[in-house]
């Protein structure tokens, strides 16, 4: 396996989820999949998780989006891929950094967040995520933020 098989596999997992697609990305997640999201706040001056579900929470979650009130528009996420690493367990883990745009229903983008993926990654010939998280610099995202960033 190649650091450009990883490579694609975090972009999918990204055009998967600014598809909403939820079913396609979930089919990306290995059955033991956790997904978090944290961020550091210098006011109390400690890590914050802000989410953490494993796959059967994220499929619950994606089930009841279309109940929740939300920001309407769409989302797309800029990926830069930077580090890939295969671990001693057999595992790949990609640290990426990324963009999130929000387009309004008018046209209009502004960046709703920024962040860093670390992403790890099954060790076979087609991986799966293992586990994302996502430490985001941007620590207010407004409301209606109801899917995975």
């Amino acid at each position: 396996m190649s650091a450009e098989i990883i490579r694609g596999a975090v972009h999918r997992a990204c055009r998967q989820l600014d598809a909403e697609d939820w079913d396609a990305f979930l089919a990306l997640c290995a059955p033991g999949f956790v997904y978090q999201v944290t961020a550091f706040s210098p006011e109390i001056r400690q890590e914050m998780i802000w989410f953490d579900q494993d796959r059967d929470g994220l499929k619950a979650l994606f089930e009841m989006v279309p109940q929740h009130l939300r920001r309407i528009g769409t989302l797309l996420r800029h990926v830069s891929v930077g580090e890939i690493d295969r671990l001693p367990d057999g595992s790949w883990q990609a640290v990426s950094t990324f963009q999130c745009f929000h387009t309004d229903h008018d046209g209009r983008s502004h960046i709703l967040a920024v962040g860093r993926y670390t992403d790890r990654l099954t060790g076979d010939a087609s991986p799966l995520l293992l586990s994302r998280t996502t430490r985001l610099e941007t620590r207010d995202l407004g409301v209606g933020s109801h899917v995975p960033i």
